[in-house]
């Protein structure tokens, strides 16, 4: 296979450990599977062993010609696009059962937001401090916004760490696999838009983060006092609240901002 030199700016590392794709790829069998920027495409033959089918989406155009030339798979669908502009088309054009993908660090979040906005679940290769946001308890220094909206909206499996040097070029940091269930859980984008806000002040009080967000809000400082001191958790700490009670506060922070319209 031709080799091509890693992009910095699209944050292109990647694997050269075939085991590591095998226990990814195990959780393919007989799926339907997306993979987003397949590279060199390690993962993406192992995938291809074990799935009905593999769609396979590429951003880069020289990554994805020398796959289209090299990786000639009948179950493979190779597709040379943005996956954040073509993702959702995708999915209802065709039935994807998981994700597995060795994630660009620099799109974890966009992947995160996607997952959760379509339930599907996933096996990803994530930055591992990264990871550690996401499953982070409260009262704890990782404690934020991703681990409010991780916990609420998925259920997060760690399977393994990776260390750096499985990936060329090799990364300043480890990564993580973790497998990703959606739940039943209903939250809209204003309600995620809030819980962000709030978890942006964490160490103060609700009131008080209530009341620093009321530039994003677009309300007067005298509102926003007004508004803090009728929530129910004023002098709660959102660093301190369950995710449950997070949501709960941030409809109830929506619900007082729309009665002052």
């Amino acid at each position: 296979m031709l080799i091509k030199r890693p992009k910095k700016k699209l944050g292109q590392v990647f694997l050269v450990n075939e085991h590591i794709a095998e226990i990814e790829a195990a959780h393919a069998e007989g799926k339907n599977v997306i993979e987003i920027g397949p590279g060199r495409g390690i993962l993406t033959k192992k995938l291809c062993e074990k799935a009905k089918l593999v769609i396979a989406v590429e951003k880069d155009r020289e990554l994805y010609s020398i796959l289209a030339a090299t990786t000639r798979l009948k179950n493979l669908k190779l597709i040379n696009a943005d996956f954040f502009k073509a993702g959702d088309d995708l999915l209802k054009e065709i039935l994807i059962d998981i994700m597995i993908s060795n994630v660009p660090y620099n799109l974890s979040s966009k992947t995160i937001d996607f997952l959760i906005g379509n339930r599907l679940q996933a096996v990803l290769c994530l930055q591992k401090e990264f990871v550690q946001h996401m499953l982070a308890e409260p009262n704890t220094s990782n404690y934020s916004r991703l681990s409010v909206m991780s916990h609420l909206c998925m259920r997060v499996t760690k399977i393994m760490d990776v260390k750096r040097g499985n990936f060329n070029p090799v990364p300043k940091v480890d990564s993580s696999i973790i497998y990703l269930k959606p739940l039943k859980v209903e939250i809209s984008k204003e309600e995620s838009d809030m819980i962000n806000l709030l978890m942006q002040h964490k160490k103060k009080t609700l009131r008080n983060a209530f009341i620093d967000s009321r530039h994003s809000l677009g309300i007067a400082k005298e509102d926003a006092i007004s508004l803090s001191e009728r929530l129910e958790n004023k002098e709660e700490r959102p660093f301190s609240m369950s995710p449950e009670a997070m949501l709960d506060a941030a409809r109830e922070a929506i619900s007082l901002f729309h009665s002052k319209e």
